[in-house]
């Protein structure tokens, strides 16, 4: 399983909870822009990912699908092409990026619930940067729902139940997803962050009880 050997494990129920919001913003109208004008002929995949991912495209930014094996985390080409996402993941979060992607939820879509149990995962904290979405995607972080609006920045407990419902047919979701090691600045910035934005939704628990019952 996919590992970062000699780094400790994260208690992130205790630093993270489900989901907490940043105290920290991006541009996000810029880094859609940058998205925007990426080569069509990048995107139309899953990036390698596989399981209830195979629903959502993905591009990879820096590494590779876990699915793909223990490949060098390292940045990939797109990245190159998108200077200030590189800005955010290298200067604005205050810890080492490991692997990140572009993922685009399509309309009307779910990743159903899920817990990312490798090693690497219970090793790094994962951050979303939502680029475009809307009040119709529901972030589901244990037993409760979040919005993530363009231009926050939200750490998501991978380690725990977690799962997205894009419930409007006719607009795409795009986030750019990564995982840092934990370093102090960036364990300050999480404890100064807002913890308390999940709330219990019932059209939420109805759909995935459906979904997952086919």
């Amino acid at each position: 399983m996919l590992d970062l050997p000699g780094h400790p494990v994260i208690d992130k129920t205790a630093v993270v909870g489900g989901c907490l919001r940043l105290p920290v913003r991006i541009d996000a109208q810029r880094l859609a822009a940058e998205v925007a004008v990426l080569p069509p002929t990048l995107w139309g995949s899953t990036g390698g990912r596989v399981g209830v991912h195979r629903n959502a495209e993905a591009l990879f930014l820096r590494g590779y699908a876990p699915a793909q094996g223990a490949l060098p985390i390292e940045d990939r080409e797109p990245l190159a092409m998108l200077p200030y996402a590189r800005e955010i993941i290298e200067q604005l979060i205050p810890a080492p990026p490991q692997r990140c992607l572009l993922a685009r939820l399509p309309g009307g879509v779910s990743i159903d619930p899920h817990i990312d149990r490798a090693p690497y995962f219970a090793k790094t904290l994962r951050l979303h940067f939502p680029i475009e979405s809307h009040e119709q995607v529901h972030m589901i972080a244990g037993e409760l729902t979040y919005l993530m609006r363009p231009g926050e920045v939200w750490v998501l407990n991978n380690s725990a139940p977690h799962a997205v419902w894009n419930a409007d047919p006719d607009r795409s979701r795009t986030h750019m997803i990564c995982d840092f090691l934990p370093t102090p600045a960036l364990l300050a910035l999480m404890a100064s962050g807002e913890r308390d934005l999940g709330q219990h939704n019932a059209a939420v628990d109805r759909h995935f009880a459906t979904h997952a019952t086919g």
